[in-house]
């Protein structure tokens, strides 16, 4: 009995959030907001310790799969754990709980409307994304993908105002249209190999899909992540999402869906494709030069927003596409240094985004020629701010310093010089449009009269920043730190290769 439950594990972090989801949104309006809240906070540690418990196996080589019900002939619905999951797993898991607490301080301190569903849709896209992070298949993995999609669209729209309805309409254009191509390129596999299982390494060849075929479905699949991953010149929905509550920014937009777009890349590029029929197409040589060129040019814009949450969204879109040159480099060591990026970008960037939600409930302030010496008021958060920063421009003792080396590691292995300078080139931008903003923080000389007595954001906002940004030297110091995603990394892109 006891190994029966453990097989069912990567079904049981499905369940537990949507669950909560469940309980908050059929008694969210009837109970009192603390016991809402706490069924939400319940659920993120269950999570965690379902998500945790299966790292020895996983580790050990012993990976767990859970055929659900048969879809058609050799496809079935099938969960199933393997070290490239598990970092994806591992880090959405952890950032639920302390996004958590953070969203209670800023709904409440921010007196936010609609609440309930802000939190029952919440748990649904940490369903969704354990989904993701277990699918053993490409059936599973889009029937998640697209609930993803779906349980986001009413966190963009949570103001329910105009500009939130048209990003959201936006944001559903860009997903649900990429996510049928998907499909479709989904079928086509389908016909051609008869299977549409994850492989490390890939299965499909160029006799099942010869020359130019090979290189339309390789972008019909890939499509649908590099969406959702904002890479251009398919990102515009990115930025105008940032309509929403700062606390969606920072897990859905910094975390779990625009991960969920770069996983996706790596399962197709690296569990369906293989290596070699990704590089014999062409296919991995076109998409790591859109991946430069979306990590100068966002650069670039980044440095001209004066909306912090806009700078933010723009660095993101570049960060992001570390990740899919990684991949597209196709180095077992360019990925396992994308792997290890989802964790990295993932506890920088919350940073970032949880310090600019923390400036706007406690002073109202979002645009950052109004912030001249906020650190003063705020030196605790503005710290993290600066520590983040410098953790995203890929300084030693930092988790992007190992992400990113790795990544370089690999385009020097590859002989790909302009990926080399490509990668030093973006960390000097980021210095350039993140240090200004740590600047005017701490400028003493005309600030703002407002900043002039010291009053730090709630307990509940400040707490969790300090808790990822912590994260993000103690995983740059010591990578494999408790849940050793280095490691499941590296397992990963010696599986592949």
């Amino acid at each position: 009995m006891n190994m029966l439950a453990m097989e069912f594990r990567p079904l049981y972090a499905i369940f537990v959030p949507l669950i909560a989801a469940g309980l908050i949104y059929i008694l969210g309006e009837r109970i009192h907001q603390n016991i809402r809240e706490a069924i939400t906070l319940t659920a993120a540690a269950l999570l965690m310790v379902v998500v945790y418990s299966m790292i020895p196996s996983v580790l050990a080589g012993n990976e767990i799969k859970l055929e659900l019900f048969s879809i058609v002939r050799g496809v079935s619905f099938t969960l199933g754990t393997d070290p490239a999951g598990m970092i994806f797993a591992c880090v959405a898991s952890t950032l639920w709980l302390p996004t958590s607490i953070y969203s209670i301080g800023y709904m409440r301190g921010h007196h936010e409307k609609n609440q309930t569903g802000y939190y029952a849709a919440f748990a649904v896209c940490l369903a969704a994304t354990m989904g993701l992070c277990f699918a053993a298949n490409l059936v599973s993995f889009f029937m998640f993908f697209e609930i993803l999609t779906i349980a986001t669209y009413p966190l963009v729209t949570h103001y329910r105002d105009e500009e939130a309805r048209k990003s959201g309409r936006k944001y559903l254009a860009y997903t649900l249209i990429s996510g049928q191509i998907f499909f479709a390129g989904m079928v086509i596999i389908y016909v051609v190999s008869g299977s549409l299982d994850f492989v490390p390494g890939g299965y499909l060849t160029e006799a099942m899909l010869p020359g130019p075929w090979a290189l339309l479905v390789f972008f019909m699949m890939i499509g649908a992540g590099i969406v959702k991953a904002g890479v251009m010149p398919l990102h515009s929905w990115l930025p105008a999402a940032m309509v929403a509550p700062t606390p969606v920014s920072a897990l859905l937009h910094a975390v779990a869906v625009v991960k969920a777009g770069a996983f996706c890349t790596l399962r197709v590029i690296l569990y369906v494709f293989g290596p070699k029929l990704a590089r014999d197409c062409q296919g991995a040589v076109i998409l790591a030069w859109m991946a430069v060129f979306t990590i100068v040019l966002s650069s670039l814009i980044a440095i001209r927003q004066d909306n912090l949450k806009a700078r933010l969204a723009f660095s993101t879109i570049g960060q992001l596409s570390y990740i899919i040159l990684g991949i597209s480099i196709l180095t077992p060591i360019s990925t396992s240094g994308a792997l290890y990026h989802i964790v990295a970008h993932a506890f920088m960037k919350i940073t970032l985004f949880m310090v600019a939600g923390a400036i706007y409930v406690t002073t109202g302030k979002k645009n950052i020629s109004e912030m001249v010496g906020i650190g003063k008021r705020m030196p605790v958060t503005m710290g993290a701010f600066a520590l983040a920063s410098f953790a995203l421009a890929g300084f030693p003792f930092f988790a992007g310093f190992i992400s990113k080396t790795n990544i370089i590691m690999g385009a020097i292995e590859a002989g790909q010089p302009m990926f080399v300078a490509t990668l030093i080139v973006s960390a000097l931008l980021a210095i350039a449009y993140l240090m200004p903003v740590v600047i005017i923080a701490f400028r003493n000389g005309h600030i703002n009269p407002e900043f002039a007595q010291r009053g730090e954001a709630a307990p509940a906002m400040l707490v969790p920043l300090l808790i990822a940004v912590t994260l993000s030297i103690v995983f740059g110091v010591e990578p494999n730190a408790g849940l050793n995603l280095l490691e499941f990394a590296l397992m990963a892109g010696k599986a592949v290769f």
